[in-house]
């Protein structure tokens, strides 16, 4: 198992006060950088944020002749507007939002007629991401355009509840777009009508299978625990809507029930009865249960959330440091469990673990990378499985308060 991760050997804590003790001493690379005092690592992150920026724009875009042959926010060219997009509200340099803007453009011609729906893999995420580009340059008509063409979106009957490609990933780009243009762009009944619909069908598969747990679905004959297709995406996509009191109890309970099915490794199943305590990624394990159970402390406020998120991320400090360096399934999406528990708590120690782990891959994922003991991802410079997830993690340690991440964290 430890060859999927690398040993965590760096200091487990480190006070502003020591950092700026230890900043004149020796060292390795990497610990001279968790030494600098955080703005100024905060500007080491911008630069090498926006350097790698610059690099996934021509290996995505540019240097392909500007065509889309992947929409999605996932692998495609829609990850690099999102990048864009993000180094726009961290610089407010509107060449990026403008090329950003561009990007969906293309995204939007290629994506009609695709039949996906959702925010990561589907056009829910090109129309929502349109929208918020086109709010920020003040191009109404634009604005209207994508906003209309999200309507449009035609849900289809057989379609999934998971977060990648079904109904969950639809519903958070609904929530995504309220609380970035405004409440009620997509109206609160057409919202609830969706989230009922996810609630009953995963209450009628639990009664059906007699399960424990008062909602659970399937995806590809599997039940799936984690964020992308399973209990920890689903939820966290509910939960960013108003839900009755019942189905909200239903949320709750099924949450605590995924707490009981930690290992006593602290890590999370990929699926209900699994007994392999191997994946420590958003998509499957703790970091994706972390990020749920956080968003639950501030919808339930109910301190056992946070406890089961601090403990989540506990696992993902001793063996999250994986040979990947993306953001589904490497580096740089367990650095965001650390980085929200950070916003959930204001606790120093969350700060610096993100840090320290956004350090590692600043520090080392390039030689690593080279050696070939670190995987870049199949698509590598995409922004879940490459390094524009890299990039995006860069931008959001230069503002730590605002980071959040893609797709999940709104």
């Amino acid at each position: 198992m430890a060859d999927r991760f690398f040993s965590n050997e760096m200091p487990e804590f480190v006070a502003e006060a020591e950092v700026e003790e230890a900043a004149a001493g020796g060292g390795t690379s990497l610990l001279k950088l968790l030494s600098l005092p955080f703005p100024s690592a905060a500007d080491r992150f911008l630069r090498a944020g926006l350097d790698l920026k610059e690099k996934i724009v021509e290996k995505t875009w540019a240097g392909c002749g500007r065509r889309v042959r992947d929409f999605t926010l996932y692998t495609g060219a829609l990850g690099t507007a999102f990048l864009l997009l993000k180094a726009y509200q961290v610089t407010n340099n509107r060449s990026d939002l403008r090329l950003c803007s561009e990007i969906v453009q293309a995204c939007d011609a290629a994506s009609q007629g695709s039949g996906y729906v959702t925010f990561i893999c589907g056009r829910a995420g090109v129309c929502a991401i349109g929208a918020v580009a086109a709010k920020c340059a003040g191009d109404d008509a634009a604005l209207n355009q994508y906003l209309r063409s999200f309507r449009e979106i035609n849900m289809p009957s057989d379609v999934p509840n998971e977060l990648l490609y079904g109904r969950a990933g639809y519903l958070w780009a609904c929530s995504f777009l309220n609380e970035h243009i405004g409440r009620e762009t997509i109206p609160s009944p057409h919202t609830v009508g969706v989230a009922r619909k996810i609630v009953k069908e995963g209450r009628d598969l639990a009664r059906k299978i007699g399960s424990p747990c008062p909602l659970m679905y399937e995806w590809h004959g599997k039940k799936y625990c984690g964020a992308a297709h399973g209990l920890a995406g689903i939820m966290n996509a509910l939960m960013t809507v108003e839900l009755s009191p019942e189905d909200r109890e239903s949320v709750r309970d099924t949450l605590f029930f995924l707490i009981r099915s930690r290992f006593p490794s602290g890590n999370y199943p990929s699926s209900d009865g699994s007994q392999s305590d191997r994946l420590v990624h958003w998509c499957h394990g703790a970091p994706g249960a972390a990020l749920t159970l956080a968003g639950a402390h501030k919808v339930f406020e109910e301190g056992q959330f946070l406890r089961a998120a601090g403990d989540a991320a506990a696992l993902v400090w001793r063996r999250g440091l994986l040979r990947r360096v993306g953001i589904c399934h490497g580096v740089s999406g367990n650095a965001h469990v650390f980085l929200s528990l950070y916003r959930a708590t204001g606790a120093a120690e969350h700060l610096y673990r993100a840090r320290a782990f956004a350090s590692f891959l600043l520090d080392r994922a390039g030689e690593l990378m080279a050696a070939g003991e670190m995987h870049g991802g199949d698509r590598p410079y995409s922004l879940f499985e490459g390094q524009a997830g890299m990039a995006f993690l860069f931008l959001g340690m230069a503002r730590p308060s605002e980071s959040r991440f893609p797709g999940y964290e709104i």
